[in-house]
């Protein structure tokens, strides 16, 4: 079944029809490509690090870590390699298998790339998958993350075209596919998503995936963010509520647009029952972040996590689900 032509040419109309669906086909086709891609009852977990807070001259108003928002987050010096990796080895006994950092950045500077290499070396002698997320790259960057073994760059579209000038103007979606296009063309396997509940309507949220599964390729990991509160930004006055079942909808789709691409659970869990969570597993989720903290918003803790997984019968997979490609019948 995982023979089956993957699609880059999806239209609007086509994924509206989809996501209009009765609940139980939708939720039906969904959990059918997933068995043909992925073992359903795997979930990928990864961890993720701030390892540069705060201070970004970008304006997006979501975000805590702008330098235009008075969030109370304060900005901080890039954290020294031997820190990182400290956090790293907790992280993997912790049991994630993938180790993502983030900087609050426009685009790194050039005298910081011996560090972030090294951080990226680092993390991976320790047996973990790799990914950063920086801001912008140019061609020349990536090449340099390439050659120090990183496996996953994360630059995320956030919404849809329309919707993405509402909450951003120092940069533009070009910008940031522009960058997806480097990382592909670099050879790091890309991971890409957006935020929901950000005043957005159930026709960005569409165009949002669409917008990635007519990409050249494929996102390698797709996140889905549920907005945190966060005052201080100018999207908490747009902020609305998403409907639970709108959310499963939305994992749904992603998982029938983009079949081989893990569909990662993100910022928001803590907001999420465990039957809602439940439910996204069943649309085609299959990761999630562990630990405590995420960038600058708070995580389910990992005993919860464990006790979620042992309920549904479910476990973390042994190796990254892309590298398993494990087909169940």
């Amino acid at each position: 079944m995982t023979g089956a032509k993957i699609r880059t040419d999806w239209t609007m109309e086509e994924a509206r029809a989809i996501h209009a669906l009765p609940f139980p086909d939708l939720v039906h086709r969904a959990q059918t490509l997933h068995r043909a891609h992925f073992d359903p009852a795997a979930i990928e977990t990864a961890s993720l690090l701030s390892i540069k807070t705060g201070g970004c001259p970008e304006d997006c108003g979501y975000c805590s870590q702008s330098a235009h928002h008075e969030t109370g987050v304060k900005a901080t010096k890039l954290m020294e390699t031997d820190a990182v990796l400290a956090a790293a080895r907790r992280a993997r006994d912790a049991g994630a298998q993938r180790f993502c950092m983030g900087a609050a950045w426009r685009s790194p500077k050039d005298r910081d790339m011996d560090k972030l290499c090294d951080m990226v070396q680092g993390v991976s002698e320790l047996g973990l998958e790799t990914c950063m997320t920086l801001g912008m790259l140019k061609p020349a960057q990536v090449a340099r993350m390439k050659e120090a073994g990183l496996d996953f760059y994360n630059h995320n579209i956030d919404t849809s075209p329309d919707h993405y000038r509402k909450i951003a103007t120092t940069r533009t979606m070009e910008d940031r596919l522009e960058t997806v296009d480097h990382v592909r063309k670099g050879g790091i396997r890309v991971c890409c998503g957006g935020i929901v509940g950000m005043g957005e309507t159930e026709e960005d949220r569409i165009a949002m995936l669409v917008t990635l599964a007519t990409l050249p390729a494929h996102p390698d990991s797709v996140p889905v963010n549920l907005w945190n509160e966060i005052d201080g930004v100018p999207v908490q006055k747009t902020a609305r509520p998403v409907d639970p079942f709108a959310l499963v909808r939305l994992v749904a789709l992603a998982r029938i647009l983009m079949p081989a691409s893990v569909v990662r659970l993100s910022a928001g869990r803590t907001e999420m029952s465990d039957e809602l969570q439940a439910l996204c597993f069943l649309a085609g989720a299959n990761s999630i972040f562990v630990g405590d903290q995420l960038l600058t918003t708070g995580n389910p803790a990992a005993w919860r996590d464990r006790d979620l997984l042992e309920r549904l019968g479910m476990h973390v997979a042994p190796t990254s689900p892309q590298t398993a490609n494990l087909a169940v019948g």
